[in-house]
């Protein structure tokens, strides 16, 4: 599906582009290297599930690529990080998170993606009319700033969306803190804020986001 053909079935969300000047507050396109090994693996070994998401934050595989390398010295200087993957057949907001790093997400497929800004979050609420939506095309990488809210990807094909996504080493896993569904932090360096619509399956994660849990549809009829 086009931008175009998904703008006029989402009339409801004004869908920009990365290139617009907008975005510059959020992160920007990373030029310069080359994805190609990466985006192979994520296409052809990653699978995208029936339902849900699957995100797995660290993949040798894709830590053993000449790109990923390049990234760790002249990118990130030297920090270590890690490189994985997210699939999944989302289309709605649901939640978004932040890191105290910046990110690099790999649009393997075209995606829209919901970001804003964290210094709109007031009293651990975030009102969801200052989200901006954007579309990543396929084989574009950017970079998400650590001020940025983001939410996982949406899809723009029935058959779902793949991304790369390389950050700082740890991110996202395992904490062990008791009563967590009482705090933003999730996992680790990840602080989420959720739609009560989302937190009926995912009770762990803190309400927070106050409006209408926007949704990306792909067919008329979804409406």
């Amino acid at each position: 599906m086009t931008l175009n053909q998904l703008r006029k079935i989402n009339k409801h969300i004004r869908i920009k582009g990365i290139t617009n000047l907008a975005f510059r507050k959020y992160g920007k396109i990373v030029t310069g290297y080359d994805f190609t090994e990466m985006i192979k693996y994520i296409e052809e070994k990653t699978p995208v599930p029936e339902e849900g998401v699957v995100c797995v934050p660290s993949a040798e595989a894709l830590e053993s690529t000449e790109v990923f390398k390049k990234l760790t010295s002249k990118y990130f200087g030297w920090m270590p990080i890690q490189a994985g993957y997210c699939n999944g057949m989302n289309s709605k907001l649901n939640y978004l998170g932040n890191h105290k790093s910046n990110k690099i997400i790999v649009a393997i497929t075209d995606m829209i993606i919901f970001i804003g800004k964290l210094q709109d979050i007031l009293e651990d609420q975030y009102d969801i009319k200052k989200v901006e939506a954007y579309f990543i095309p396929e084989g574009v990488a950017v970079e998400i700033f650590s001020t940025t809210l983001h939410s996982l990807p949406c899809k723009m094909e029935i058959g779902g969306f793949r991304c790369g996504v390389i950050s700082i080493k740890g991110t996202e896993g395992l904490i062990n803190i008791e009563d967590i569904e009482k705090y933003m932090l999730v996992s680790k360096n990840t602080w989420i804020l959720a739609h009560e619509e989302y937190t009926e399956l995912n009770s762990r994660f803190k309400v927070g986001l106050m409006g209408e849990n926007l949704q990306v549809y792909i067919a008329k009829n979804e409406k």
